[in-house]
Protein backbone atom coordinates (compact mmCIF):
# COMPACT_ATOMS: atom_id res chain seq x y z
CA UNK A 1 0.00 0.00 0.00
CA UNK A 2 1.48 3.28 -1.03
CA UNK A 3 1.38 6.30 1.21
CA UNK A 4 0.34 9.80 0.15
CA UNK A 5 3.42 12.02 -0.20
CA UNK A 6 3.65 15.09 2.03
CA UNK A 7 5.12 17.15 -0.79
CA UNK A 8 4.17 15.78 -4.21
CA UNK A 9 6.24 18.29 -6.16
CA UNK A 10 9.22 19.63 -4.20
CA UNK A 11 11.53 22.28 -5.62
CA UNK A 12 14.80 20.60 -6.59
CA UNK A 13 18.01 22.61 -6.88
CA UNK A 14 21.27 21.68 -8.58
CA UNK A 15 23.93 20.32 -6.22
CA UNK A 16 26.80 22.65 -5.46
CA UNK A 17 30.10 22.02 -7.17
CA UNK A 18 32.29 24.23 -5.00
CA UNK A 19 32.19 25.18 -1.37
CA UNK A 20 32.03 28.63 0.13
CA UNK A 21 34.27 29.27 3.06
CA UNK A 22 32.41 30.03 6.24
CA UNK A 23 33.58 33.21 7.98
CA UNK A 24 35.72 31.91 10.81
CA UNK A 25 36.69 35.32 12.14
CA UNK A 26 33.86 35.37 14.65
CA UNK A 27 34.19 33.69 18.01
CA UNK A 28 33.27 30.03 17.45
CA UNK A 29 31.29 29.72 20.66
CA UNK A 30 29.16 32.79 19.97
CA UNK A 31 28.63 31.66 16.38
CA UNK A 32 27.34 28.28 17.51
CA UNK A 33 24.61 29.85 19.61
CA UNK A 34 24.11 33.01 17.55
CA UNK A 35 20.37 32.53 17.26
CA UNK A 36 18.34 32.95 20.43
CA UNK A 37 16.88 29.64 21.52
CA UNK A 38 13.25 29.48 22.46
CA UNK A 39 12.59 29.36 26.16
CA UNK A 40 11.80 25.65 25.94
CA UNK A 41 15.19 24.95 24.33
CA UNK A 42 17.14 26.66 27.12
CA UNK A 43 16.84 23.66 29.42
CA UNK A 44 18.20 21.40 26.69
CA UNK A 45 21.31 23.58 26.32
CA UNK A 46 22.08 23.99 30.02
CA UNK A 47 23.97 20.68 30.23
CA UNK A 48 26.51 21.47 27.51
CA UNK A 49 29.30 22.79 29.67
CA UNK A 50 32.50 23.98 28.08
CA UNK A 51 34.22 22.34 25.16
CA UNK A 52 36.49 19.46 26.12
CA UNK A 53 40.06 20.56 26.73
CA UNK A 54 42.84 18.09 26.02
CA UNK A 55 46.12 17.64 27.82
CA UNK A 56 49.30 19.37 26.74
CA UNK A 57 50.87 17.83 23.69
CA UNK A 58 47.68 16.00 22.74
CA UNK A 59 46.66 17.12 19.28
CA UNK A 60 43.18 16.69 17.89
CA UNK A 61 42.22 17.22 14.29
CA UNK A 62 39.31 19.62 14.24
CA UNK A 63 36.43 19.58 11.81
CA UNK A 64 34.69 22.53 10.23
CA UNK A 65 31.26 23.30 8.80
CA UNK A 66 32.25 22.26 5.28
CA UNK A 67 33.33 18.81 6.41
CA UNK A 68 30.04 18.31 8.26
CA UNK A 69 28.15 19.56 5.20
CA UNK A 70 30.01 17.08 3.00
CA UNK A 71 28.95 14.26 5.31
CA UNK A 72 25.28 15.27 5.14
CA UNK A 73 24.61 16.78 1.73
CA UNK A 74 24.23 13.56 -0.27
CA UNK A 75 21.84 11.79 2.11
CA UNK A 76 18.69 10.85 0.18
CA UNK A 77 15.28 12.23 1.10
CA UNK A 78 12.97 9.44 2.38
CA UNK A 79 10.14 10.48 0.01
CA UNK A 80 12.02 11.54 -3.14
CA UNK A 81 15.07 10.08 -4.90
CA UNK A 82 17.09 13.29 -4.52
CA UNK A 83 19.61 14.50 -1.97
CA UNK A 84 18.90 16.72 1.01
CA UNK A 85 21.24 19.26 -0.59
CA UNK A 86 19.10 19.36 -3.74
CA UNK A 87 15.97 19.97 -1.66
CA UNK A 88 17.81 22.61 0.43
CA UNK A 89 16.92 20.67 3.58
CA UNK A 90 20.61 20.87 4.53
CA UNK A 91 22.56 24.09 3.91
CA UNK A 92 26.14 25.03 4.71
CA UNK A 93 24.93 28.24 6.38
CA UNK A 94 22.85 26.19 8.85
CA UNK A 95 25.77 24.15 10.20
CA UNK A 96 27.83 25.39 13.14
CA UNK A 97 30.88 23.78 14.71
CA UNK A 98 32.49 25.06 17.91
CA UNK A 99 34.96 22.97 19.85
CA UNK A 100 33.41 19.56 20.31
CA UNK A 101 29.87 20.65 19.45
CA UNK A 102 28.13 20.34 16.10
CA UNK A 103 24.78 22.05 15.56
CA UNK A 104 22.82 21.35 12.36
CA UNK A 105 19.58 23.09 11.47
CA UNK A 106 17.44 21.32 8.91
CA UNK A 107 14.83 23.09 6.81
CA UNK A 108 11.78 20.97 5.92
CA UNK A 109 10.41 21.43 2.41
CA UNK A 110 6.93 22.13 3.81
CA UNK A 111 5.75 23.32 7.27
CA UNK A 112 3.85 20.10 8.05
CA UNK A 113 6.47 17.63 6.80
CA UNK A 114 5.95 14.30 8.56
CA UNK A 115 9.41 13.17 7.43
CA UNK A 116 11.29 15.82 9.43
CA UNK A 117 11.95 13.49 12.35
CA UNK A 118 13.14 10.72 10.03
CA UNK A 119 15.41 13.13 8.14
CA UNK A 120 16.81 14.45 11.42
CA UNK A 121 17.40 10.90 12.64
CA UNK A 122 19.28 10.14 9.41
CA UNK A 123 21.45 13.24 9.90
CA UNK A 124 22.19 12.24 13.50
CA UNK A 125 23.07 8.65 12.58
CA UNK A 126 25.38 9.82 9.78
CA UNK A 127 27.25 12.18 12.09
CA UNK A 128 27.43 9.72 14.98
CA UNK A 129 28.96 7.13 12.66
CA UNK A 130 31.38 9.51 10.95
CA UNK A 131 32.59 11.80 13.73
CA UNK A 132 34.79 10.84 16.68
CA UNK A 133 32.81 10.22 19.89
CA UNK A 134 34.10 13.43 21.49
CA UNK A 135 31.68 15.48 19.35
CA UNK A 136 28.27 16.36 20.68
CA UNK A 137 25.73 16.50 17.86
CA UNK A 138 22.52 18.54 17.96
CA UNK A 139 20.02 18.39 15.13
CA UNK A 140 17.27 21.01 15.13
CA UNK A 141 14.51 22.25 12.89
CA UNK A 142 15.29 25.74 11.61
CA UNK A 143 13.15 28.18 13.56
CA UNK A 144 9.80 28.96 11.96
CA UNK A 145 9.97 26.27 9.27
CA UNK A 146 7.82 23.52 10.84
CA UNK A 147 4.48 23.48 12.63
CA UNK A 148 5.72 21.03 15.28
CA UNK A 149 9.22 22.43 15.61
CA UNK A 150 9.48 22.03 19.39
CA UNK A 151 8.20 18.43 19.41
CA UNK A 152 10.52 17.38 16.57
CA UNK A 153 13.52 19.05 18.23
CA UNK A 154 12.73 17.23 21.48
CA UNK A 155 12.57 13.87 19.69
CA UNK A 156 15.76 14.44 17.72
CA UNK A 157 17.86 15.37 20.75
CA UNK A 158 16.57 12.89 23.32
CA UNK A 159 19.08 10.04 23.58
CA UNK A 160 16.50 7.50 24.77
CA UNK A 161 14.07 8.32 21.95
CA UNK A 162 16.82 8.13 19.35
CA UNK A 163 17.99 4.78 20.75
CA UNK A 164 14.45 3.41 20.77
CA UNK A 165 13.93 4.55 17.18
CA UNK A 166 17.12 2.82 16.08
CA UNK A 167 16.02 -0.42 17.74
CA UNK A 168 12.98 -0.48 15.42
CA UNK A 169 14.13 -2.68 12.51
CA UNK A 170 11.80 -1.09 9.95
CA UNK A 171 12.76 2.45 10.91
CA UNK A 172 16.45 1.53 10.88
CA UNK A 173 16.09 0.08 7.37
CA UNK A 174 14.51 3.34 6.17
CA UNK A 175 17.38 5.33 7.74
CA UNK A 176 19.90 2.97 6.10
CA UNK A 177 18.15 3.57 2.77
CA UNK A 178 18.56 7.33 3.21
CA UNK A 179 22.22 6.85 4.12
CA UNK A 180 22.97 4.54 1.18
CA UNK A 181 23.99 7.57 -0.91
CA UNK A 182 25.86 9.34 1.91
CA UNK A 183 29.27 8.64 0.35
CA UNK A 184 28.43 10.58 -2.79
CA UNK A 185 29.34 14.26 -2.99
CA UNK A 186 26.78 16.08 -5.11
CA UNK A 187 27.98 16.21 -8.71
CA UNK A 188 31.61 15.31 -7.80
Amino acid sequence: MSRQLDNDNPTIFAPTTSHRRVDSSRNAKSKLWATNPTSSDEDDESDYGEAIEYGQGEEREEIDEEEVYDLLRSITDPEHPVSLEQLRVVNLEDINVAGNRVLVYLTPTIPHCSMSTLIGLSLRVRLLRALPPRYRVDIRIKSGTHQSEHAVNKQLNDKERVQAALENKHLLSVVEGCLATAGKRGSD
